[in-house]
């Protein structure tokens, strides 16, 4: 017997709800609700869109599930059966295909999730249609809840529709104009945007960073011990999450970040205080893998999300993980005599033009590391570096 109720449907706050045997009703924040099956294929989690309600009702959202998991149970990809059938993918295979075509060219692991994320959550209701039935009116009950309340996310989710309605034409499964197009097509049907002022992230007052990480060491998980690691070193979410065993030498107590993860594309060396070290050593006791901050599914990293979820579930409300390497540059700038040269390296800004950058030879690992000594001293607060190894 089922879970759901056609009522509970129709009115369900924002959250997955189950109706059993991995049907589950997704309800984005935006109010809109899609069908989703999760089951397990050739012994790997994978979803399925069922479609939207109300286009698919309850009922026929079970009908759907039970066709897909007999499909399954007889070993055959509901995805690679679809297309066969057809010849046409729907939205979703498509945007499966764009993303897994992109993966590669993505530094930062936070990327990948996002162009998923953006997509599943805002334009769900294109999912099950065929990507060259896709029409600007489809488009436009995509953006017009969005387009003037969440202006860049809207820009957003309209570039990624139209890069994969792109790939589809390319593909020669769509021969019609792309409607996602914005310039002579979505710019007359859509308001003009205001420019949005740019500012900083969010970020907790360097003095309030020793007590914040005196309570964040008394939680024991990969995602807290990540985070520490995080503020210790200043280094973005996508290093860290990215971190591999490989890149620590820790005799030397350095960290290389390759240039294929770097958000400049240069290598980056970052010297690791004793905390760092010790996070890292206890970490490698229960080593699974080539990453030192793995996620729940063997071989991937931590989700992206991961260290925002620590902040919130410490109740930190209006602070950003990004915003650590503005607190660390805050103190940097006030609280010591470092040159500001130093502070910008640490934080792998580029620094100068490109006449000075070609004659800057040495990363200054060595003076760098003096800093974070400094800094770490500065978060642990007065007298405690005797107790943390």
């Amino acid at each position: 017997m089922g879970k759901l109720t056609a009522q509970k449907v129709k009115t369900a706050k924002a959250g997955k709800y189950g109706d059993g045997d991995g049907l589950q009703l997704v309800v984005a924040s935006t109010g809109s609700r899609k069908w989703v099956l999760r089951v397990m294929l050739n012994r790997r989690a994978r979803e399925f869109g069922l479609g939207s309600y109300p286009m698919v009702s309850l009922q026929e959202a079970r009908e759907k599930a039970a066709e897909l998991r007999k499909l399954v149970r007889s070993g055959v990809d509901p995805r690679a059966a679809r297309m066969k059938e057809t010849g046409v993918p729907n939205f979703e295979t498509m945007v499966e295909e764009v993303v897994s075509s992109l993966e590669a060219g993505f530094r930062n692991p936070k990327h990948r999730a996002q162009w998923r994320s953006t997509l599943e959550t805002y334009a769900s209701s294109l999912n099950s249609l065929k990507v060259d039935a896709i029409e600007t009116s489809h488009i436009l009950s995509v953006l017009k809840p969005i387009w003037t309340t969440k202006a860049e996310t809207a820009s957003r989710v309209r570039g990624r529709i139209e890069k994969v309605l792109d790939a589809a034409r390319a593909k020669g499964f769509r021969t019609a104009e792309n409607p996602a197009r914005w310039r002579g097509h979505l710019d007359h049907l859509l308001p003009k945007q205001q420019k949005l002022a740019r500012g900083h992230h969010a970020a907790m007052p360097y003095a309030d960073v020793p007590k914040f990480l005196e309570a964040l060491r008394k939680r024991d998980s990969v995602a807290s011990s990540a985070l520490e690691f995080l503020i210790l070193t200043a280094a973005r979410s996508g290093e860290v999450l990215g971190a591999r065993w490989v890149e620590v030498d820790l005799e030397a107590r350095v960290w290389t970040v390759p240039a294929s993860r770097m958000k400049a594309g240069r290598e980056h060396r970052i010297p690791l205080s004793r905390r760092a070290c010790t996070i890292v050593k206890r970490l490698s006791q229960a080593k699974t893998g080539e990453l030192i901050f793995p996620g729940q599914m063997r071989g991937k990293p931590l989700s992206p999300t991961a260290l925002e979820m620590v902040l919130r579930r410490m109740k930190i409300e209006k602070v950003t993980v990004h915003g650590f390497r503005s607190a660390f540059r805050d103190w940097a700038g006030n609280e010591t005599q470092f040159p500001r040269e130093l502070a910008e390296q640490a934080l792998a800004h580029v620094i100068g033009d490109k006449a000075e950058q070609a004659y800057r030879r040495s990363d200054a690992l060595e003076r760098r590391r003096a800093l974070m000594v400094a800094w770490e001293t500065h978060c642990w607060g007065k007298g405690a570096l005797g107790v943390h190894e």
